[in-house]
């Protein structure tokens, strides 16, 4: 992309990322050693250039540090979600269904033009921040809207504080009226952190369809819920890697951000969660579970998603726990093979950090080249 600078001259900008420097390494070009003084180079605070449109628009766009002014930014911006979605008490709902749809869409609104505001202001945190309690606003209108019309199915709880604490199916309206804006929005602001709502989303929907398919009342029986978080699990992982194909291989710099990390994250946890909560009575079957944890490890290694591997990681933990108290339950070598399990794990981190990068390189050459990591 050719730029005119402040001088006006003429220059030309490229994206590099260090999937580039292991193709210049790979073809000789250049050395490992290069490469990573290059990228270090590269990737270091103020290595973009100032005062010129790409490189505020580099800056703008680069993803999230950890840093005092982001805290604030996520602080506030979390408290004013959970102001508007999670402590929506019953007292909010004396100014009435009607009142209380002007309130919350006036919020939405406002929240809107800030985030268009900031966002011309390369502020693309806050902005992100500010879309997203927009698109969280989404399924209290809708309650309100069906509230004022009368079109609340009977039963239930008449409470919208109830729709972040109880498993109830008539909350699907709520649900897929959300996932359709938050689509929108997202569409409409490009902001990774959007996708949260629409991934929190989905977790709510997997526990509320299965609520709607027993169709039983206050009755739900546990272990089918599990089960349907499981499946919802898998399906949602399964968006994330298609979500993270397509920004890998997006040329504009606005679709090439990290869309698919929350998907990651509450796909992991649906999955994970509905899978260790299965108590198979057979070793096969608690083998099995170690095993599937051992494919997160790798696969999350290969693609570059450490979601994966904390969990699968977790997961092996647990079954080698299992077989200590198994093994070594009723004698007094218990307590040191639990010690030494611990210490194992350490060290066996303390080995993976000093291969990370050769052991993520060897696993990203068995995939296909959009899910490298």
């Amino acid at each position: 992309m050719n730029t005119i600078d402040s001088n006006g001259q003429t220059f030309m900008t490229v994206e590099v990322g260090p999937h580039d420097l292991r193709a210049c390494v790979e073809a000789g070009i250049i050395s490992t050693a290069q490469s990573q003084q290059l990228w270090s180079r590269w990737s270091a605070p103020g290595a973009v250039a100032a005062g010129t449109a790409s490189g505020a628009r580099a800056q703008g766009l680069r993803g999230p540090r950890f840093s005092f002014t982001n805290t604030l930014y996520y602080f506030g911006g979390m408290v004013a979600i959970g102001a508007m979605t999670l402590f929506m008490t019953l007292g909010w709902q004396a100014f009435g269904p009607w009142g209380l749809l002007a309130i919350s869409a006036g919020y939405l609104v406002a929240c809107l033009k800030v985030a268009d505001h900031l966002k011309n202001r390369q502020l693309h945190i806050p902005a992100g921040i500010l879309a997203t309690l927009a698109v969280c606003l989404v399924p209290l209108i809708v309650w309100c809207t069906q509230q004022g019309l009368g079109l609340w199915p009977p039963g239930g709880s008449n409470s919208y504080a109830a729709y972040h604490t109880q498993i109830n199916w008539r909350w699907i309206t709520l649900e897929f009226a959300t996932l359709a804006a938050g689509v929108v929005m997202l569409w409409r602001y490009r902001l990774p952190f959007m996708v949260m709502p629409i991934a929190v989303t989905l977790w709510y929907l997997s526990m509320d369809l299965a609520h709607a398919i027993l169709q039983q009342g206050e009755h739900w029986d546990w272990k089918f819920m599990r089960d349907v978080s499981l499946v919802f699990g898998i399906a949602t992982c399964f968006i994330a890697l298609w979500v993270d194909v397509r920004s890998r291989r997006a040329t504009q710099a606005e679709w090439r951000q990290d869309y698919a990390f929350w998907l990651y994250l509450y796909g992991t946890i649906m999955f994970w969660g509905g899978l260790s909560l299965r108590d198979s009575d057979s070793e096969l079957g608690k083998f099995m579970y170690c095993l599937i944890n051992l494919v997160l490890v790798f696969g999350g290694a290969a693609i570059g998603r450490r979601v994966f591997t904390v969990f699968g990681g977790l997961g092996v933990a647990i079954y080698l726990g299992y077989l200590s108290h198994k093994v070594f339950g009723d004698s007094l070598m218990f307590p040191f093979a639990l010690t030494l399990l611990g210490l194992g794990v350490v060290a066996l981190g303390i080995w993976w950090q000093r291969h990370e990068d050769r052991i993520n390189a060897r696993l990203s050459a068995w995939l296909p080249a959009g899910l490298r990591g």
